[in-house]
């Protein structure tokens, strides 16, 4: 049976998924692309505090390195992406280069 610990976790990610959900939705789709890219610093610290989550295998155990290492996978996915969403999106504000420059 799970501890009230557990419960209260398990209920916070339930919230926070919905929560989540709300207020993405709410988002008009011209500012998704600039708040992907702010959201980028927020994977950074995530991969940050992954590393360590999965260095401490002695202290956390072997499952919560293995939700570590995905946490590193996840989340480095998500900062590469974000930054070639955000180069991409920055490109179009560059001049176009003309024929004869070419």
């Amino acid at each position: 049976m799970l501890e009230a610990p557990a419960i209260a976790a398990l209920t916070i990610l339930v919230l926070a998924l919905f929560v989540g959900v709300e207020v993405i939705s709410k988002v008009p789709p011209l500012l998704h692309t600039p708040l992907m890219s702010g959201s980028n610093a927020i994977s950074g610290i995530t991969v940050v505090g992954a590393i360590l989550m999965a260095a401490n295998q002695g202290e956390n155990g072997t499952l919560a390195t293995w939700f570590g290492f995905a946490a590193i996978v996840f989340a480095t996915i998500n900062v590469v992406g974000g930054f070639m969403v955000t180069n991409r999106m920055l490109a179009m504000f560059k001049p176009k280069k003309s024929k004869s420059e070419e």
